[in-house]
């Protein structure tokens, strides 16, 4: 069975190919996938490396977290399930504001004044 690795504090220069050497140390690397901006292309610096077997998983993680490469101490963990993102945009959390005091403002701090200026 593999196992995905999540792979962080990459420099934006390391690529692909130098992931792979580096984990093939330890096993056989299924797949290398660092993450870019999709508008700019560049790397956001973090990635994702799945190894052939959870063993050799485990033997990377052991390895290579706080491993020095291209001056930056890596970060290797196993990769959390990807959370489920909404598509829709527009609504960035702000909701309706409910007011819990007891206080006598129960209109959430607008004063009703809108023409103060």
């Amino acid at each position: 069975m593999s196992l995905k690795l999540y792979v962080g504090n990459l420099s934006y220069t390391t690529t692909e190919d130098q992931i792979r050497e580096l984990f093939a140390q330890v096993g056989e690397v299924s797949s290398v996938s660092l993450i870019t901006d999709r508008e700019t292309g560049r790397a956001k610096g973090f990635g994702f490396i799945e190894m052939s077997t959870a063993e050799q998983a485990q033997e990377a993680i052991k390895r290579f977290n706080g491993y020095t490469l291209d001056e930056r101490a890596l970060t290797v963990n196993e990769a959390r399930p990807r959370e489920e993102r909404s598509g829709g945009g527009g609504n960035f959390g702000g909701g309706r504001r409910e007011n819990h005091s007891s206080g006598s403002r129960s209109s959430g701090g607008y004063s009703g004044n809108r023409n103060r200026f």
